[in-house]
C-alpha cells in the first residue's frame, strides 16, 4: 500500500499509546509500519532531501501534533505516553482523527496560529504534506518552473553562446581542467552544435568526446545520429562520450548506447537544466534556509528532572 500521510497516523498511534505506558518512537514506527504492512522500500523511502525516512517524518509529526494538542505527553527524550485527554478522546470513538478534529482543543488552535505565519504552501488545515514534504514540495515546483524558463533561454541563444555554456559547465563539473584549455578543445561543428575532445581530468590521464547539439524540443535524437557519434570516437580512438542536447533521444538511442562497448553519456534538455541548476550555470541564489531539527544528543539523561 501507498505511505499513509501524517493525519491518518494520528488515530493509530493514538490507539497504540492506550496502553498507558511509554512508548520509544523508534518500536512505535516499526509497529505502525507493520500495521499498515509496508514494504521494506515504504519503510525506508528517503524524503527528496535524503535526511530521514518519509514514513518516520510522517510519524515524528503526528506525534507533535497529538502531543501540541494536549493528547500525549514526552516523559522524557524520545519517548511518548498517552494523557488523560487522549484517553478521553479515543474512549468517544473518533473514525478519525486530523488536524480538523484538534481545533478543539485550545492548545492546538494557539499552536496553528504561530505556524500558520510561516507555514509553507501546500501545508494548509486540509493538506496531507508534513512541514519538510510541503517544503520540498514548493522546492521542487520552484526549481521546475527554473529549469523549463533555462531550456527556453538556452534553446533561444546564439551557437557561440551554447559553446560558451557547454564549455563552463564542462569545467564546472571538473573536466577540460581550465576555462581556457576547455575552449580550445571545444569547437564550433557549423550545425547549431559543438563538438570536440576534452580531458575527463586535469592530468589528461583520459579523454572524453563530446557532441551537443542545440535543438528544438520537438525534434528527437535518434540512434542513427548516436551511431554517427560512437563512430566519431572510433575515429578519435576515443572510449567515452557525452552527447549533450536541448531535446531528447528517442528509446532506440537509449538501448543502442547500453548494447556497445564505449561509454556513451546521454544528456538530454531536462538533465541539461538540472546540471545547470546544481552547478549554477545561468543561474543565481536568491534565498538559503537552513532547517534544523532538535539534537537529542544534546540533552542527556542527566538534563531530564527525575
Amino acid at each position: 500500500m501507498a505511505i499513509p500521510d501524517f493525519q491518518s497516523i494520528m488515530l493509530p498511534l493514538l490507539k497504540l499509546s492506550s496502553d498507558g505506558n511509554t512508548h520509544y518512537i523508534h518500536n512505535a514506527v516499526k509497529q505502525l509500519a507493520d500495521q499498515y504492512s509496508l514494504t521494506e522500500e515504504e519503510r525506508t523511502r528517503l524524503l527528496p532531501s535524503g535526511v530521514e525516512p518519509i514514513f518516520f517524518n510522517r510519524v515524528g509529526w503526528a506525534k507533535t501534533y497529538l502531543k501540541k494538542s494536549g493528547l500525549l505527553e514526552y516523559p522524557k527524550r524520545g519517548y511518548f505516553q498517552i494523557t488523560d485527554r487522549g484517553n478521553h478522546v479515543l474512549e468517544d470513538g473518533p473514525d478519525k482523527i486530523d488536524m480538523k478534529y484538534l481545533e478543539q482543543f485550545p492548545e492546538y488552535i494557539e499552536f496553528r496560529q504561530t505556524t500558520r505565519k510561516t507555514e509553507p504552501p501546500g501545508g494548509g488545515d486540509n493538506g496531507d504534506l508534513t512541514p519538510e514534504e510541503a517544503l520540498e514540495d514548493a522546492y521542487q515546483k520552484i526549481r521546475q518552473d527554473l529549469a523549463d524558463d533555462l531550456l527556453s533561454y538556452v534553446i533561444n541563444s546564439s551557437s557561440g553562446f551554447f559553446e560558451k555554456l557547454v564549455v563552463e559547465l564542462l569545467v564546472k563539473m571538473g573536466y577540460g581542467g581550465t576555462q581556457r584549455e576547455a575552449a580550445r578543445a571545444v569547437g564550433k561543428s557549423g550545425d547549431e552544435g559543438i563538438d570536440g575532445i576534452i580531458d575527463e581530468d586535469r592530468l589528461g590521464l583520459d579523454t572524453i568526446y563530446i557532441q551537443a547539439k542545440k535543438w528544438q524540443q520537438s525534434t528527437s535524437v535518434g540512434r542513427p545520429e548516436i551511431q554517427k557519434f560512437v563512430g566519431a570516437l572510433q575515429g578519435k580512438k576515443a572510449k567515452k562520450g557525452v552527447f549533450i542536447t536541448t531535446s531528447n533521444f528517442t528509446k532506440d538511442a537509449f538501448d543502442y548506447v547500453s548494447s556497445i562497448e564505449n561509454k556513451v553519456v546521454l544528456i538530454d534538455g531536462d538533465r541539461l537544466t538540472d546540471l545547470m541548476i546544481d552547478f549554477d550555470i545561468g543561474v543565481t541564489g536568491q534565498t538559503t534556509y537552513h532547517i534544523k531539527t532538535l539534537d537529542t544528543d544534546y540533552f542527556g539523561e542527566s538534563s531530564i528532572q527525575g
